[in-house]
C-alpha cells in the first residue's frame, strides 16, 4: 500500500510537471498483470513441529519436518505513472507484488518490486511507440505466519503474523510496445529484468525477469 500511494503522489507530481512544461507532454497511469520468474535455492526451514522450528535445514537429510523454500513465480499485480516531459524522453515509477501470500516452506510470504526510471521512446507514432526504461529501486520480500486458533470446537481464529522482510536495493531495465487503441488509452505489453543485490539469499539467482501486460490511460496525448 504504501508503495501505492507513494506512486500516485508521483503520478500528481509527474501532472503537475507536464502541463508548466510542455502542451505536448503527456502522462500515462497504469495498471498492470504479470508475473515475475526466480528458481529455488534448494534451501530447507523445519515446521514449527520441529524443535528447531524455522531454522533453516538441510533437504534430503531424513529430517521430517524440514520444508524446501519455492521459487519465484505466480500472478503479479503493478501499477504505474509515466511522464513524457519531451516527445522523445521522460520519467516514470512503477511497483508490482503478489496481491495474496504464497507458501515459503513453512512460512508465508510476499514479494514486491519497486522501481524508477527514465524514459526513451526511439520509435513513436500516433499508433505505436516502442519505449525502454532503466533505473534504480527495491525488491521487498515480507515473510509471516499463518495461525490456526481454536477455543474447544466453536470458535477458531486464523490470522497471520509478520516475522519480518528482507529488503534488496535493485536495478531495472525495460523494454514495451505500447499500442493505442484510442486517442487515450492503450495497452503495453512490457518484459523487465531485474538485478537484484542479495535476492540469492531468498530464490537462486540475483537477476529476475519479469513479463507484464499494462492498461493505460493517457493525459495530454498529441
Amino acid at each position: 500500500m504504501k508503495y501505492t500511494i507513494g506512486l500516485l503522489s508521483l503520478a500528481f507530481l509527474m501532472s503537475f510537471s507536464v502541463q508548466q512544461a510542455s502542451a505536448q507532454a503527456r502522462v500515462d497511469l497504469n495498471i498492470g498483470f504479470g508475473t515475475a520468474f526466480d528458481a529455488t535455492n534448494s534451501h530447507g526451514i523445519d515446521n514449527v513441529n520441529s524443535t528447531n522450528a524455522f531454522s533453516s535445514c538441510a533437504l534430503g537429510t531424513g529430517d521430517a519436518y524440514c520444508q524446501g523454500t519455492p521459487g519465484l513465480g505466480g500472478f503479479f499485480l503493478g501499477f504505474g505513472a509515466d511522464a513524457m516531459v519531451t516527445k522523445r524522453f521522460g520519467v516514470g515509477g512503477e511497483v508490482s507484488f503478489q496481491p495474496s501470500q504464497s507458501s515459503y516452506g513453512p512460512l508465508q510470504y510476499r514479494q514486491t518490486f519497486y522501481d524508477f526510471n527514465g524514459l526513451y521512446e526511439p520509435f513513436h507514432t500516433k499508433h505505436v511507440s516502442l519505449q525502454l526504461q532503466g533505473g534504480v529501486g527495491g525488491a521487498d520480500t515480507s515473510f509471516g505466519i499463518n495461525q490456526n486458533e481454536c477455543v474447544g470446537t466453536a470458535v477458531c481464529t486464523n490470522q497471520d503474523e509478520s516475522v519480518g522482510s528482507s529488503k534488496h536495493f535493485q536495478e531495472h531495465v525495460g523494454v514495451a510496445l505500447q499500442l493505442n487503441l484510442t486517442n487515450h488509452i492503450y495497452v503495453k505489453p512490457q518484459f523487465d529484468y531485474h538485478y537484484i543485490d542479495g535476492f540469492n539469499n531468498q530464490f537462486s539467482s540475483n537477476s529476475v525477469p519479469q513479463a507484464t501486460l499494462w492498461v493505460g490511460y493517457s493525459f495530454g496525448r498529441e
